[in-house]
């Protein structure tokens, strides 16, 4: 935030004018590069005096736009590539672009005030200065910033004036410079000040760059004594309203894509510190902060670090893209890392290192706007705390506290570190009064973590306390989240270090791993307040029936704890719980809980949403991998937290529905045994429900509705797919036609879906057929189920979704339904016509998603199940079961699993004499199809 020093010039009429002009205010500091490199004024001044001899005015002004564009080339080169051997040096790269710039402005100028228009005796209302404001006032150019300039006149603007500014804004317009301009006098700059908070904010960081020096001094005088002096609470509120505002349109800290200079914890979060502390205090660098109070020395420190990182990641973003790219998507997160130096390891890619790097500069960022902002209101500068001390009662505290400005505070910082617990206790303190701990007491445990050490570990107190937090008070994110933040959460549990602002490099997760992790509490604690009792119906219930609460919230603090490293991290996790749990004060039955719930924290997810369970076998499998009732509860619970946890839109309806049978059928067999699993006792219940929902129908036609029908078929769809088949098998025997396609969509409120109901005779490829009509008409599949009759006809059922995730509107399903019947009849080619469709986004190609099959013989009793794990992209489905219908594959069931860009694909298939797939030949045959399938896939996808 150091403001560049500006050459002081003279009026341009006096004749020294042109000799001032050729000096280029030159920035404190070093540049990235030589100066001479960048721009050599005096060089390139010459030049154009010379071509000034005999040029009319149109030929000056393109020999000089052309010898302007070609040193502005030429030093954005010079800088980019220092830039690279020197990938951090970005305080550098700032003050080099804006010395570049600089050097371009005056020599326009220096062109349109000397050259094109020359003035031999102006008036006293003919002066013009040149004034930089805002970033480039500031001297903190990014390759793409804008050049925000005012052209200060004495009073209301001259012809010559209004020449001088349109020939120069001219030629810098035809350099391709992004210019924002206004022209003002000084009584101008003084309304408008005081009228936008914005443009006083701008006028803040006012800078003269040419021109008549003593009309900027002026200015810069009258500013101080007429705008800057005034409305200082003011001002700062709007700051702090901008601030909120924008960090609500950007979203939190731990978003993965954040936005570099708009977002929570980016450069313009420290960007208005500076401009708070200059308007309060008239202060030219941040440094100045620390004789004030306002900083330490080595908050100061953490400000630099912060600035100078956050500063090289917005100008290689601007330099990867040639644009004013502020927003670190997916693909420039890989490129940038890669230009900074990150590279893989074990476990970890390099992207994954940059952004954890990232996340906790942007978590400092927040720290020292806290610490500033508390410091404020110790000045009364800020309002709002002071009516609330008026208005708000304040709870009782305990000894060695004291309130202060509405916040914790510690006394005696000397006695309170005398017992090490006590940093521990703070926390406590804070979340039974509810208060705000104060930035003083914060920066005494930050200075101090070195006292949390082995025995203060095992200290019981410590261990009672840590615990209570977890569970007493009914909000522990805020514990934990203010803990993390301070150090003392990894400080406490050293095994939680690694994944603090630790990226999860996918399109799945939202937020960092501790942020996840922090997230999953709160839905715990959401869920005990009673605050998702309509959303949440089963957990709620469950969690009325009792549960213990220590092993639960153990177990979803430490579930990915082993995330980063290159071993699976449920196993990982695990073993670090056996560690954790017992140094925790839990008994041995609860670690051995906690670690068995760390160990399988996927599995009911994965049950749930990879595999069918409507088939019997998945049913019995988790059954015996839970074990007990109590099992089941507890694993239920973390499972709905962590996909809740995962991000604001990852649950839905059909994880709920998927969930709660899972839960539901588990129950009844750890309660009732596995006999409740018996295909004929449900097979049974399901006819049974068919006529109770088709009372009209003759017996003889419901008989041969419930005859027709294979075993799984019962199982596997509700009773009101069981009507949908019925009618259609019924309307579609009676056309007798056996080229005809019935279909019927109908909503699905309780899977968030629209339930597509297919009828046809059966023939080879159908089911291929079906999902590619579906991928053409816009439909992504989430469910699929195929029954063949014993009367040779096919009823399929689709559970589909449009592109936003959600069921389609009812108003569009007959139009649905129309081109989907448009594809079947053969009116497109369903392959050609996806080819244009496979195209995944740009932002989406960074991401490296290996591809996995496996072949399970054991997960259903009849079927071989086919699990294909890869790169999700459009037509990924149909190209699968086409390559598998080729194969004389028969599909009984597809169970779709997506993961932001990843998807797994379940298909539960029989071959043409209805076996399962033992034949490790067979299997290696299919899998090679599958894999070529999907590589050309990602071929037509341009990953």
């Amino acid at each position: 935030m150091t403001q560049p020093q500006a050459a002081s010039q003279a009026p341009a009429s006096d004749p020294a004018a042109a000799s001032a002009a050729t000096r280029v205010p030159v920035p404190l500091g070093p540049l990235i590069c030589d100066a001479a490199a960048i721009f050599d004024a005096a060089a390139v001044r010459a030049e154009i005096r010379a071509l000034a001899e005999g040029s009319d005015a149109a030929t000056l002004r393109a020999e000089t736009v052309k010898l302007l564009r070609g040193a502005n080339k030429a030093g954005r080169a010079a800088i980019a590539e220092a830039f690279a051997a020197q990938p951090f040096a970005s305080r550098e790269l700032t003050r080099s672009y804006t010395f570049l710039t600089d050097g371009l402005v005056t020599t326009a100028l220096y062109v349109a005030s000397e050259l094109l228009h020359p003035l031999a005796n102006p008036t006293r209302g003919e002066r013009i200065a040149v004034i930089a404001v805002g970033g480039y006032g500031r001297g903190e150019m990014a390759p793409a910033s804008d050049v925000d300039l005012l052209f200060l006149t004495p009073y209301k603007i001259t012809a010559w004036a209004e020449s001088v500014i349109e020939s120069m804004l001219y030629i810098l317009w035809d350099l391709r410079l992004k210019v924002g301009h206004s022209s003002r006098t000084i009584k101008d700059c003084i309304r408008l000040g005081g009228e936008d908070y914005t443009i006083r904010t701008a006028m803040l960081e006012q800078r003269f760059l040419a021109g008549h020096a003593p009309l900027a001094r002026e200015l810069s005088k009258r500013l101080k004594a007429e705008l800057f002096s005034q409305d200082a609470q003011a001002f700062i509120e709007a700051k702090l309203a901008e601030r909120d505002a924008r960090h609500l349109k950007q979203g939190q800290r731990y978003v993965v894509e954040p936005n570099v200079k708009e977002g929570k914890g980016g450069l313009r979060d420290l960007q208005s510190l500076f401009w708070i502390a200059k308007y309060l205090h008239q202060v030219k660098s941040v440094r100045e902060l620390v004789p004030l109070g306002l900083f330490r020395p080595e908050e100061l420190e953490l400000f630099a670090k912060a600035e100078r990182f956050l500063w090289a990641v917005r100008a290689h973003l601007h330099l990867v893209t040639g644009r004013a790219t502020e927003q670190l998507t997916f693909d420039m997160q890989v490129e940038v890392a890669s230009r900074m130096g990150y590279e893989d390891k074990a476990g970890r890619r390099g992207v994954e290192v940059f952004m954890q790097e990232y996340f906790r500069h942007a978590t400092r960022v927040g720290d020292l706007t806290r610490i500033f902002l508390t410091k404020l209101e110790a000045s009364q500068q800020k309002g709002a705390p002071l009516l609330e001390r008026i208005f708000r009662r304040r709870p009782r505290i305990k000894p060695g506290y004291r309130v202060v400005h509405n916040r914790l505070d510690v006394i005696d910082p000397d006695a309170f570190l005398k017992d090490k617990v006590n940093l521990l206790r703070l926390f406590e303190e804070a979340l039974r009064t509810g208060m705000l701990i104060h930035p003083d007491a914060m920066r005494l445990v930050t200075a101090n973590l070195h006292l949390i050490d082995d025995n203060m570990r095992s200290d019981k107190e410590a261990r009672r306390i840590f615990l209570d937090l977890l569970l007493k008070h009914g909000n522990p994110e805020r514990a934990l989240r203010r803990m993390n933040e301070l150090g003392v959460l990894s400080a406490f549990l050293p095994e939680f270090e690694p994944i603090v602002a630790m990226m999860q490099f996918n399109m799945y997760h939202s937020y960092t791993v501790d942020e996840h992790t922090i997230q999953v509490i709160a839905n715990f604690a959401e869920l005990e307040r009673g605050e998702l009792e309509d959303e949440l119906p089963l957990s709620s219930e469950v969690l009325r029936k009792g549960l213990n609460r220590k092993v639960l919230m153990v177990a979803m603090l430490l579930h990915d704890i082993g995330k980063g490293r290159a071993q699976d991290h449920s196993i990982l996790g695990a073993q670090i719980a056996r560690k954790v749990a017992p140094r925790l004060g839990l008994k041995p039955s609860e670690c051995e809980t906690v670690e068995w719930l760390v160990r399988y924290h996927l599995l009911m997810s994965d049950m749930a949403q990879k595999r069918d369970i409507a088939d019997p076998r998945t049913v019995r499998d988790f059954a015996k991998a839970v074990q007990t009732v109590k099992r089941l509860d507890l694993l239920l619970l973390l499972t709905v937290c962590d996909i809740r946890g995962v991000g604001p839109d990852t649950w839905n309806n059909w994880k709920a529905a998927l969930l709660r049978a899972l839960y539901n059928q588990t129950r009844a067999a750890l309660e009732g045994g596995m006999e409740a699993l018996n295909r004929e006792h449900r097979g049974a219940a399901a006819k049974k429900a068919l006529r109770k929902a088709l009372p009209e129908w003759p017996k003889p036609e419901l008989k041969r509705e419930t005859a027709r029908h294979y075993p799984p078929y019962w199982h596997g769809l509700h009773v009101t797919a069981h009507v949908d088949f019925a009618e259609m098998l019924r309307d579609l025997t009676a056309k007798g036609d056996p080229g005809e396609v019935l279909i019927r969509l109908t909503p699905d409120e309780d899977r968030d879906a629209t339930r597509a109901c297919f009828v046809m005779v059966d023939h080879p490829g159908i089911f291929a057929r079906i999902v590619g009509a579906l991928a053409l008409a816009g439909a992504n599949v989430v469910d699929a189920r195929s029954y063949t009759t014993k009367d040779g006809y096919v009823t399929d059922a689709f559970w589909i979704q449009d592109s936003e995730g959600h069921p389609f509107d009812p108003a569009r399903l007959p139009r649905l339904t129309e081109v989907i019947h448009k594809i079947l009849r053969g009116e497109l080619i369903t392959r050609d016509a996806l080819q244009s469709r496979d195209k995944i986004k740009k932002r989406e190609r960074a991401f490296n998603v290996p591809t996995h099959i496996t072949f399970d013989n054991e997960g259903s009793e009849i079927y071989t199940i086919i699990e294909v794990d890869t790169r999700d992209r459009p037509g990924l489905l149909y190209d699968l079961a086409r390559t598998l219908a080729s194969s004389n594959v028969y599909i009984a069931n597809a169970v779709i699993a997506t993961y932001g860009e990843q998807v797994v694909d379940a298909f539960y298939v029989k071959d043409m004499f209805g076996l399962k797939y033992h034949s490790l030949s067979k299997q290696r045959s299919l899998e090679k199809k599958l894999r070529e399938a999907i590589a050309e896939g990602a071929r037509r996808a341009g990953t």
